[in-house]
């Protein structure tokens, strides 16, 4: 009598190919931590961007204030000659403080956009997601840095056409940036912080229309800090868009600055934004 066929036991996939299909039964490690982080911040920031193919009036609309400082206010406090500037023409001194209130009024009211995004949903479902906090305020702050940067760009022509000698240097360019960029990611943080704690657009509208004017005319954008009263003088000290404005101005024009302490200044003003807004982006979505 025959013996019966041996039955062969299948030989599991995983010593065929050791290895080849472990990624069908066991998905790939998250990353995780740090490393994740810039991707996100890469990822939200390019969120924001792609609404500007869809609607570029802010961007004209933007344009026309600064315009018009440095047409109407620019030309005739060059002619009335009032204000000392260590020997640059007026027009020359203002142009960077342009620069840095324009960045400063496209970030401050960057706080009703997350509003929006509350009532829209839009927010909540991105505070589900494994995407930290902070990397989602990170993204929205350096978005509107770099919608502040096009605006920096329109203004700087508008000034060459008037005829301000500014610099071409490409590094001093890239250093203008920067510093374009850090001080709009404060501002904007700085709304959204303020969103965090008022919770509602028409309170936000009304404290960022209360609070751009001190700020700017608390600045050294329009006249040296030498010339103020000593109150305005410490107000000017404890005001991130002085150290933008001397920043700017520096690299521009070629004046003096203090360039280590104004960047410092800057990166330290921007990471506390993003942590003060961050700490407030659960009690927005409640």
């Amino acid at each position: 009598m025959s013996e019966a066929p041996v039955v062969q036991r299948p030989v599991s996939a995983e010593r065929v190919h050791p290895g080849g299909l472990d990624l069908l039964v066991v998905p790939p490690r998250a990353r995780t931590g740090w490393r994740v982080l810039p991707a996100r911040v890469g990822a939200m920031c390019a969120v924001e961007l792609q609404k500007l193919r869809h609607d570029r009036t802010e961007l004209y609309t933007r344009a026309v204030q600064p315009a018009l400082w440095l047409l109407i206010f620019g030309e005739t406090f060059t002619r009335i000659r009032a204000i000392p500037t260590g020997g640059i023409p007026y027009l020359d001194y203002l142009a960077p403080g342009i620069i840095a209130q324009s960045a400063m009024f496209i970030a401050i009211f960057y706080g009703i956009m997350i509003i929006w995004e509350r009532d829209a949903g839009i927010l909540t479902k991105l505070l589900v997601t494994p995407t930290p906090r902070s990397a989602l305020i990170t993204g929205k702050a350096f978005a509107a840095g770099v919608k502040a940067l096009i605006q920096a760009v329109v203004v700087v022509v508008i000034a060459a056409l008037l005829g301000v000698a500014m610099t071409w240097n490409p590094l001093r360019l890239l250093g203008v940036a920067v510093a374009v960029v850090l001080g709009s990611a404060f501002f904007s943080c700085l709304s959204m912080t303020i969103a965090g704690i008022v919770l509602t657009r028409d309170r936000l509208m009304g404290i960022g229309q209360a609070i751009t004017m001190p700020l700017f005319f608390g600045s050294n954008a329009l006249y040296p800090v030498a010339v103020m009263p000593g109150w305005l003088q410490a107000v000017s000290k404890v005001n991130p868009l002085s150290y933008q404005v001397d920043a700017l101005r520096g690299l521009l024009l070629g004046t003096h600055a203090h360039l280590a302490l104004d960047y410092g200044v800057l990166v330290l003003a921007a990471a506390l934004g993003i942590v003060s807004a961050s700490s407030l982006l659960g009690r927005l979505a409640r």
